[in-house]
């Protein structure tokens, strides 16, 4: 179950059960979200003329948990037709990230070049994008080709505590990137990197959020998973005008290796299938929320989320 308030959580003052039962209607949101029995995304007027088109600009994983595999497997799972730029190969496994080869710019450039002279996307998502040229080419190609519907999971440190974007690349990523960008999805250790200040509590995140909204990008959307002292997991969403709170019960599994990437995957997906940013948001945690329930409890480290969990889950509920 997703909560939606305005309205700011506090510790031990509000369980997710007593949000339910006072939530009323948000301005402006609430009546873009479809909030079926499911919470499945209609993808029943796609058409094989009409299936949208998803690139992801990212990393490659070679456990298959995250990166451009959980990207490619989370696009099909919501109903778009998925196309990779490769920008790293990692060699890595539940145990964390061993080695980092970064692909020749030329070749990232070239890869960009081939898709959009062919398959023009209708969202773009990205993900590790490992230095400053890097992220500087691929913001010049998104000015030339004019992408919209642009989600960027701003991938800083592995979850096994490996660094996947340098430091002086961060500012770039500011100054280059976010201007272009339609939704920005970090951490909380991401977002303090961004915002360059500590977070602790709700208001941290607010201010935290105004502070990287004003870099230019539309959306700002901190993710809520780090801070562990809470029974809930609680996204704020920012505009630049108001705040919402996206909230779901804590799932307490090692099996949460790719939640980021598959998040701002489900994001690109809903958004190039046609819906709001308020539509993208809520289906892409209530994606997430199934795939870390119902975990495929494969490796020994940090295990991979379980990206069709959501439609075995659907497919129970007889798809009403």
């Amino acid at each position: 179950m997703i909560v939606v308030s305005k309205d700011v959580p506090h510790l031990n003052e509000r369980t997710l059960f007593e949000a339910v039962q006072d939530q009323a209607p948000f301005d402006g949101v609430a009546q873009r979200i479809k909030m079926e029995k499911s919470g499945s995304f209609d993808a029943s007027h796609l058409s094989l003329t009409c299936v949208p088109r998803t690139l992801t600009i990212a990393g490659s994983d070679s456990s298959g948990g995250a990166g451009i595999q959980a990207d490619i497997k989370t696009f099909q799972e919501c109903g778009a037709y998925g196309m990779s730029v490769v920008t790293a190969i990692t060699s890595q496994n539940t145990y964390g990230v061993r080695n980092v080869h970064p692909i020749p710019l030329e070749h990232i450039t070239s890869q960009i070049d081939a898709v959009q002279e062919d398959i023009v996307p209708d969202a773009v998502k990205t993900g590790m994008l490992v230095d400053e040229l890097t992220i500087r080419i691929i913001s010049d190609r998104m000015r030339t080709y004019g992408w919209s519907n642009v989600v960027v999971d701003p991938v800083m440190i592995a979850k096994g505590g490996s660094t996947l974007l340098s430091i002086s690349a961060i500012d770039t990523l500011r100054r280059e990137l976010l201007p272009l960008t339609t939704i920005v999805t970090p951490n909380i250790p991401e977002a303090e990197a961004l915002a360059e200040m500590r977070i602790h509590t709700f208001e941290d995140r607010i201010q935290a959020a105004e502070r990287i909204h004003a870099n230019g990008v539309q959306y700002v959307y901190i993710k809520g998973g780090h801070d562990n002292k809470l029974s809930t997991c609680d996204d704020l969403l920012y505009d630049g005008y108001t705040t919402w709170w996206f909230s779901s019960e804590r799932r307490i599994t090692p099996h949460t290796h790719g939640t980021g990437c598959t998040l701002s995957a489900a994001m690109a997906a809903f958004l190039a299938g046609g819906a709001s940013v308020a539509q993208a948001v809520f289906h892409a945690k209530q994606f997430v929320y199934a795939a870390i329930s119902e975990p495929l409890e494969i490796g020994h480290g940090q295990g991979p989320v379980n990206h069709w969990a959501h439609r075995q889950r659907y497919a129970k509920e007889g798809g009403s």
